[in-house]
């Protein structure tokens, strides 16, 4: 994959109900080959707290839609009817739950890994909780 190629330009998140609707807007298409993976990376103030929230693709297809606790090293997985993607926009209806206990001040950000590499990280979020 060419650095040109599924590139984060915008990612943003809201809270619905009990839904926290992450939308990640990418320069390019989500690739049609090789894995792919885009992502939130929540904190507490401390760092103390973390969770990373993440969509994964192979070959252009949603196959992980998870959430990872560092502090208590367990991963929960969500059903897949939870991701949503079309063109350069995917969009992820992850449980608030998964943020749960990060309180205001938190820390956001977002990532993107191709083939098993760190791609971006600390992209910014717009954020409306």
């Amino acid at each position: 994959m060419s650095t040109n190629d599924a590139l984060l330009k915008h990612v943003s998140i809201k809270a619905q109900d009990t839904t926290l609707v992450a939308t990640f807007d990418i320069d390019g298409n989500i690739p049609g080959a090789g894995a792919y993976v885009v992502g939130l990376v929540a904190a507490s103030p401390d760092y103390s707290s973390q969770r990373r929230l993440g969509i994964e693709f192979m070959n252009g297809e949603a196959i992980a839609f998870y959430s990872f606790s560092h502090e208590q090293g367990t991963e929960e997985n969500f059903d897949l009817s939870g991701v949503s993607h079309s063109g350069n926009s995917i969009t992820g209806n992850f449980p608030l739950a998964a943020i749960h206990g990060l309180g205001k001040g938190h820390i956001m950000s977002a990532f993107s890994e191709a083939d098993g590499r760190e791609f971006q990280s600390g992209i910014t979020v717009d954020e409306a909780l």
